[in-house]
């Protein structure tokens, strides 16, 4: 049932407050979706330049009307993300004051059940967040070896399961193609012991999670574009995330300490051979979460973790 585009900001005021939109300065929304964070960043002060990038067309239609208003402040852009770098140099834009990734899938494909990215539904196993994704879930499910499943739902989803889970995969194809949301619930239910699936979340979720991963290469793909991302950056730019699952956060954590840490020369050397100066200054030691006012309004808030770094300029120059 396709249904008609929406999208609630996570964590808007401390997107705002984080990214710290300045005068005249050039913004990117990396996963601009609905447009609701970007219409936060315009308005936060005069004269602000946004670049809105998502690989969902439908997005860029939503983005694209509720930003009319700001007129050519706004370029809007079909891509992927790790394509930051290409789209930047093709627009002419060789530094940026702040880019915002809000990762993960959105509420409107969530509930758009032909998007097939529920487990509530009985949709085609689609799971691609954009035409630039070569495979459908349904299509890996068919081609992939059970092995390489295994490691797709214990790596992506942390599926305790995953090994029995793939397994039932694999005999169920034999007799019928794995298409639809429910064919494989089904399969994850039969596969999973009774007493593990009565606590916790659905017993599809951690699957249905690692199958989306693996369509749109997530997380590769978060890696590349967080290099991009601290590279283009000006001097005193800002780097804000929104992860929604522990594997995206531990990624932007690790990647922030690594982009954070300085000589890495043995202590015993009376001076520094390596020449290692930080990159960008930690903001949020800790991840920051929704309030409870904010997860009881919108429930996908929930899991949501905000970081945030700072772009530095040191004595040896920008590089």
């Amino acid at each position: 049932m396709r249904v008609e585009f929406s999208h609630t900001p996570v964590l808007l005021d401390t997107v705002v407050e984080y990214l710290a939109p300045k005068t005249g300065g050039l913004y990117v929304d990396a996963t601009v979706g609905g447009g609701g964070h970007a219409e936060a960043i315009l308005a936060a002060e005069r004269g602000v330049r946004l670049i809105g990038m998502d690989r969902d067309p439908e997005a860029l239609a939503a983005s694209a009307k509720r930003l009319a208003p700001f007129g050519d402040k706004v370029r809007l852009v079909r891509s992927n993300f790790r394509a930051l770098e290409k789209v930047l140099d093709e627009l002419g834009e060789p530094r940026v004051d702040g880019i915002l990734f809000d990762l993960g899938v959105s509420s409107h494909q969530l509930d758009t059940e032909e998007r097939g990215f529920s487990y509530w539904g009985d949709a085609y196993l689609d799971m691609r967040m954009g035409p630039d994704a070569p495979k459908s879930a349904a299509e890996l499910l068919a081609e992939l070896d059970v092995g390489e499943i295994t490691r797709i739902l214990r790596e992506y989803g942390e599926e305790r399961w995953a090994a029995r889970i793939a397994h039932f995969i694999g005999e169920e194809r034999k007799k019928r193609p794995i298409r639809t949301a429910a064919q494989l619930v089904e399969i994850i239910k039969a596969a999973i012991p009774a007493g593990a699936r009565r606590s916790g979340p659905h017993p599809a979720r951690r699957t249905f999670q690692a199958l989306r991963i693996a369509v749109n290469d997530e997380l590769r793909a978060l890696e590349e574009a967080l290099g991009a991302s601290v590279r283009r950056l000006r001097p005193g730019g800002r780097l804000v995330v929104i992860s929604f699952h522990s594997l995206e956060d531990r990624i932007v954590k690790q990647h922030f300490a690594t982009q954070a840490r300085g000589c890495t020369c043995p202590p015993e050397l009376p001076v520094c051979r390596c020449g290692k100066v930080p990159a960008i200054k930690i903001l949020t030691r800790r991840p920051i979460v929704p309030g409870a006012t904010e997860a009881e309004i919108n429930p996908r808030a929930r899991s949501a973790k905000l970081r945030a770094a700072e772009r530095v300029l040191h004595e040896k120059g920008f590089e």
